[in-house]
């Protein structure tokens, strides 16, 4: 399993919440081998697993990503025995349910957020800089949280972000985020840092680059702050962004490289999110509507 996570890690460039991911699905595939006593490479094994994991509750998704990361480390193991045996996930599917729609929240309450983060300390302009940038470029909180100084140019105003993979894209933003993020950068980063010395654009109160836990917080207080009543989460944002460019009729190629979608069957699902524009296209659309 360390050859396997290293080769996930180093040969084929995975981010290192996604090498975390495998390591945690393997790690609950060998301990229920190794509590039941069975075979890690036998299919009678990975059978009982998945028929224990489903016993529990799990989500129909988490057994799809757990049979994915056993198919993806037993055919690793087969390349390294020079294709001896067989894969022991071969054939086997998990009974997928409907797929859920993403969070999204409407541009009312994208205002009151950004509306929350409305002070002028630093914190209040950091804040405001980083909702406007999760949301104005798409990003994951993890791209935006990787963001370094060089990675934003102002003529024209855009982001460099670093992917899943290591994958690179350049995506615009707007002029609100432009304008937030100048601010912030101009007047409280240098306060924040006091001194300290590195080249990540968004830090906490101490100068330290910024956690995803402690994103998480700020945007649950700012949420709060904003009486938002639905659940707010940071990928919401970057459904929010998807969607609203398709209402607005951005076309679905452009979206799908704004995201950094490798496939664009990831981003239909937001052609999917708001059901309720159906009629109104129609009824504008149709000859005979």
């Amino acid at each position: 399993m360390a050859a396997y996570l290293y080769h996930l890690a180093m040969e084929r460039n995975l981010a290192r919440n996604s090498v975390d991911a495998y390591r945690r699905d393997l790690t609950a595939y060998w301990r229920f081998a190794h509590a039941s006593g069975r075979a890690i490479d036998e299919r009678s094994t990975v059978v009982a697993f998945l028929a224990e994991e489903h016993s529990q509750g799990r989500r129909d998704t988490t057994m799809e990503r757990r049979l994915s990361a056993l198919r993806s480390y037993f055919g690793f193991g087969l390349d390294v025995d020079a294709g001896e045996g067989a894969n022991p996930t071969d054939g086997l599917k998990v009974s997928a349910g409907p797929r859920s729609l993403p969070t999204v929240l409407s541009v009312a309450d994208i205002e009151r957020l950004l509306s929350a983060c409305g002070g002028s300390t630093p914190l209040d302009l950091r804040d405001r800089a980083m909702l406007e940038v999760l949301y104005g470029a798409g990003l994951r909180v993890s791209e935006l949280l990787g963001l370094e100084v060089n990675d934003w140019w102002r003529d024209p105003p855009r982001i460099r972000s670093i992917g899943k993979g290591g994958k690179e894209r350049y995506v615009p933003i707007g002029r609100a985020a432009e304008a937030a993020l100048a601010l912030y950068m101009d007047e409280a980063r240098p306060r924040l840092l006091a001194g300290a010395t590195h080249g990540l654009i968004f830090v906490n109160y101490r100068g330290c680059p910024m956690t995803r836990q402690g994103f998480w917080k700020v945007l649950k207080q700012r949420a709060d702050q904003a009486g938002l009543n639905a659940v707010v989460y940071p990928h919401a944002l970057r459904h929010s962004f998807a969607t609203h460019l398709l209402e607005n009729g951005a076309d679905l190629r452009s979206v799908q490289e704004m995201l950094g979608h490798q496939d664009i069957a990831t981003t239909e699902i937001y052609t999917h999110v708001d059901r309720r524009r159906i009629r109104p296209v129609y009824d504008k659309a149709h000859p005979r509507a």
